[in-house]
């Protein structure tokens, strides 16, 4: 355990990569494809020994123990990991150049699923696993850099627990906070629970009928929120109705960290009932899908379609599973959405979609965008400021939490919901001066920036894709995903020299 404990974040994730390209390897042998088999083997077994040696020439070193050291690893990793994860992809797709599948990997390890390949046929079964794993593992480390990492900097959404008497400490917990000990102790905690979940998840699925690949990729996108799929999403598998319902379930990990984290508020269903971020996510659920289906209503009326149940209640559905899906930044489209759009004869705006995907998930999740909890906070604020409008002599209680949040909190939430606003605005910027239409822009500005790479084939008019846009609009789309997963807060830290002195 103390070699483990000495060496770099980015030192152990590159073995941990490297120990992932036996995966596909035994997968590979299992269907006779040589080719993939001997490609995995010989890069793993390659990169292995790189780690390796990496891990001796570390190991004798004495390691950083400022967390904005461990947000710089982090950082690394997410840049420079998917460029050897990239090189098998590159290797076995020779209609591809090197960029495009750093773009592919750097897509799946910050879990946006993001694909250059409109046709999953294009590409064999073993690459797609490639993904799922990727992103699988990507989601597992932002999991553990959230509580590990994030918690103790006061960044990553728990910036809103700031309180007024530990706020001037945060540079302090930022320079000088030891970690190491938090990473493997939360990498113990939550590694099993991923794991027998998405396990479980698994078996479920090939139960309700998907062949046993499909489960898996599809279970571990669930759990990671990326949106891989080898059968072009949820239409090509075969456990329809079930399927989606059982990944409506397990997405609500995405929503909140109850099942990761013991608080104040416990553990389990007595967490999950006072939980404010799920507590959104059930309003929202009933709140829009209503409003979808009144539309559809009405619309269906004025069209003299023919009402029946079944109808209604695929329409209702189909609008409960894409806020859901989202919501949490994974981007399933379900396969009665189209049906229920087509039950009215009107097509739903994908503003509605950008919107959740703005919105986001859970802190401490592998979703993205501005967290709920963040939005809850400033609509406490809200409400509060529009409450000493009518009544400036009121005094609010519900304890010192409860004011925390409408202060110091609300003041943290606002100033990354500005922050994200002004990188929204300077990456459509960007987009639009590679000659990509404003609506095009806004949408991949999005897609990056929430990690929900399939937005574009839902809230687009269909003429989008990331095979068609320059090799300069995959840059910055680049940027915005790795931006987009640490947080701009987190990022300016980096670039903080304050945040480096002694």
């Amino acid at each position: 355990m103390s070699v483990f404990r000495n060496q770099p974040l980015f030192v152990l994730l590159f073995g941990m990569m490297s120990l992932l390209m036996y995966v596909p390897v035994l997968f590979s042998v299992r269907l006779d494809q040589w080719l993939y088999a001997r490609t995995f083997f010989y890069h793993g077994t390659f990169f292995l020994i790189i780690s390796v040696l990496l891990g001796i020439a570390f190991s004798s070193q004495k390691l950083q123990k400022k967390i904005v050291q461990n947000i710089f690893d982090l950082f690394c990793c997410f840049v420079f990991l998917p460029i050897f994860m990239a090189i098998p992809l590159n290797y076995l797709i020779i209609n591809i150049d090197f960029f495009d599948a750093y773009f592919e990997m750097l897509s799946s390890f910050t879990t946006t699923g993001a694909s250059i390949f409109d046709d999953s046929t294009k590409i064999p079964d073993v690459l797609h696993l490639w993904r799922a794993l990727i992103a699988w593992v990507g989601g597992l480390l932002m999991l553990v850099a959230a509580l590990a990492i994030f918690q103790p900097a006061g960044l990553g959404g728990f910036d809103v627990y700031a309180r007024k008497n530990n706020s001037s400490n945060l540079k302090n917990q930022i320079k000088s906070a030891n970690i190491r000990s938090r990473i493997i102790k939360y990498t113990i905690l939550i590694s099993p629970i991923y794991f027998v979940l998405t396990i479980i998840m698994s078996i479920l699925l090939i139960l309700s009928g998907d062949r046993p690949l499909v489960a898996v990729i599809h279970a571990m996108s669930t759990f990671s929120t990326s949106g891989i799929s080898n059968v072009s999403g949820l239409q090509g598998a075969n456990s329809g109705i079930i399927g989606e319902l059982l990944i409506a379930l397990f997405l609500i990990f995405a929503i909140s960290r109850f099942m990761y984290q013991q608080d104040s508020e416990g553990r389990g269903y007595r967490r999950l009932k006072r939980d404010k971020e799920v507590n959104i996510m059930l309003i929202l659920i009933i709140i829009i899908p209503s409003l979808l289906f009144l539309r559809h209503w009405f619309g269906a009326i004025e069209a003299s379609e023919s009402f029946s149940f079944q109808s209604g209640l695929s329409a209702f559905w189909g609008g409960v599973f894409m806020v859901i899906s989202f919501l949490s930044t994974t981007g399933f489209e379900s396969e009665h959405w189209s049906a229920s759009q087509m039950w009215s004869g009107l097509k739903t705006p994908g503003l509605i979609l950008m919107g959740l995907c703005v919105l986001g998930g859970g802190i401490a999740t592998t979703a993205g965008g501005v967290k709920l909890l963040r939005v809850y906070v400033l609509y406490k604020h809200g409400v509060r400021e529009m409450t000493r409008l009518s009544y400036p002599h009121s005094v609010a209680g519900a304890g010192e939490k409860a004011r925390s949040f409408r202060k110091e909190g609300a003041y943290a939430a606002w100033i990354f919901f500005m922050l994200f606003l002004v990188s929204l605005a300077l990456i459509i910027l960007g987009f639009s001066a590679t000659g990509i239409k404003f609506e095009h822009s806004l949408i991949l500005a999005i897609s990056g920036l929430s990690t929900v790479g399939p937005l574009i084939n839902v809230a687009g008019d269909g003429s989008l894709n990331y095979s068609q846009i320059s090799d300069i609009a995959k840059f910055i789309f680049c940027i915005a995903m790795v931006l987009g997963r640490l947080e701009a807060l987190a990022v300016i830290a980096l670039f903080n020299p304050n945040y480096w002195s002694k």
